[in-house]
């Protein structure tokens, strides 16, 4: 292994320091032993803890104490943050303008659940190769060129739609949006395990919680204003628009990732790809905890996730309120998921696993209470509540695998953490069918008051996951 920067050396005013060890798996549930130092229960937890990773014996915690925006002062994590910002911008535009347009082409909810699959099963196959480069190659280059891929995609579809080939009219035409999706899924299967496996890299450990909830937090902000933008960008100027203004967000996000140093180690030597996946896998079972973090979010992902991409039949045929509705709704999503951010970012690294599984009783209540909301207006209500929910299961689930993963194998364990995303849209196909056959409230709500007892059950029966700090 060589280093291609070294944290350690870096400057305080903006450096990187190096991550530390991750908790053996022996030490998890070490009995309780307070000794003379008075870091009480929780063996490895604890040593953690004295050691910077939250707050010291006898500090408790406090406002003056509150590290909220502490990352920041990372000039690499800047330079990743505004990068961030441009490729989720184009991404949460995407997701409403190309569920909309589809839904508008075809009529058709099953359409929907086709594009969802389309996009996911590349994601699939192709994320535990992602997961490999990120371990392998240097994430920075990986960002590029996968960001410079979409912004390729966006383009071709913008030229469609400018040109009237992709319309109405042309009844087929939507089949190039599932190719498109086929392209997006193998881009995002490749990239994505090595944006979420770089942050550790930039900023140290202690304030790992810290940089993953900042930036949740400047995703959700995206969803505060990109999907309203893009509702109304829709209804003046027409979905082309929307594809041109994605094409030049990714371009900023190539330019701020290529002004960001190397970062981390790169492996030498001949690779195994093949050998590697089936090493990250091992790893992954022989971790109970980790195992276990995954397991609950995959769950959680395919009982919540059907409802974003099916959002369009609500707001076409249950409210009957247009693109502009339809946008305002994303973005309303986003208060909630901002509000929980900002929370999660100030909080220490206490109590994060019973957070998660509580996380997921919220989003479960929610989003049952929105599924049967009779008005739009009391489905903006809810929906503040269910991006509380979901910002606390994409937070919490990431942080822990990242706080608890060897080094060596932190780009497989996200790899398989971003495949999860993937199964979920095998969720949103089968939802659906059974959407068109019924209707969408009873097939949303229907995964939604799952989830809550689902979540519920395990806050009382697994108690590793509810201890976990």
């Amino acid at each position: 292994m060589t280093s291609e920067f070294d944290p350690q050396r870096a400057p305080a005013s903006g450096g990187v320091a190096a991550p530390e060890a991750p908790i053996p798996e022996h030490e998890l549930d070490a009995p309780s032993t307070a000794g003379a130092n008075g870091t009480g229960a929780g063996g490895g937890l604890n040593d953690r803890t004295a050691s910077g990773m939250g707050p010291g014996p006898g500090k408790g915690f406090s406002l003056r104490n509150l590290q909220t925006f502490a990352s920041f002062k990372n000039g690499v994590f800047r330079l990743y943050y505004v990068a961030m910002l441009g490729q989720m911008a184009a991404m949460n535009m995407q997701l409403m303008a190309r569920s909309l347009l589809v839904y508008r082409l075809t009529g058709s909810g099953t359409a929907l659940g086709v594009m969802a699959l389309a996009n996911a099963i590349p994601m699939l196959f192709f994320s535990l190769f992602g997961g490999v480069l990120a371990d392998r190659v240097q994430k920075k280059w990986v960002l590029v060129w996968g960001q410079a891929a979409s912004a390729l995609v966006s383009l071709a579809i913008a030229l469609l739609l400018i040109t009237g080939f992709m319309s109405a009219a042309n009844t087929w035409s939507w089949w190039l949006l599932v190719l498109a999706s086929l392209i997006q899924g193998t881009i995002m299967g490749l990239m994505m395990p090595a944006r979420q496996a770089i942050i550790p890299e930039i900023v140290p450990q202690k304030d790992l919680m810290n940089a993953v909830s900042l930036n949740t937090l400047g995703m959700n902000s995206l969803r505060l204003f990109a999907p309203a933008a893009a509702g109304f960008l829709i209804d003046w100027a027409g979905f082309h628009a929307i594809y041109f203004a994605m094409t030049g967000l990714y371009g900023i996000a190539v330019v701020f990732i290529l002004l960001m140093p190397k970062t981390g180690t790169v492996v030498r030597g001949k690779a195994d790809t093949l050998g590697e996946v089936v090493a990250g896998l091992k790893y992954i079972r022989g971790e109970t905890t980790i195992m276990l973090v995954l397991l609950l979010t995959l769950m959680m992902v395919i009982l919540s996730m059907p409802y974003m991409m099916l959002l369009p039949m609500f707001t076409e045929d249950v409210w009957d309120v247009g693109a502009s509705g339809l946008g305002i709704l994303f973005s309303v999503s986003g208060i909630g998921a901002m509000a929980g951010s900002l929370v999660l970012a100030s909080l220490p690294n206490k109590k994060r696993g019973i957070m998660l599984l509580a996380s997921g009783v919220v989003m479960g209540a929610s989003l049952t209470a929105f599924s049967f909301s009779p008005t739009f207006s009391m489905a903006l209500i809810m929906i503040v509540v269910v991006g509380i929910g979901q910002t606390g299961r994409m937070t919490l689930a990431n942080t822990l695998l990242q706080y608890y993963v060897a080094n060596a194998y932190r780009g497989r364990v996200m790899s398989v953490y971003m495949m999860e995303w993937g199964l979920s849209s095998f969720g949103v196909f089968f939802t659906a069918i059974l959407a068109d056959a019924v209707s969408p409230q009873i097939a949303i709500g229907g995964l939604a008051i799952a989830l809550t007892v689902l979540s519920a059950l395990s806050i009382v029966f697994v108690p590793r996951l509810r201890r976990l700090d």
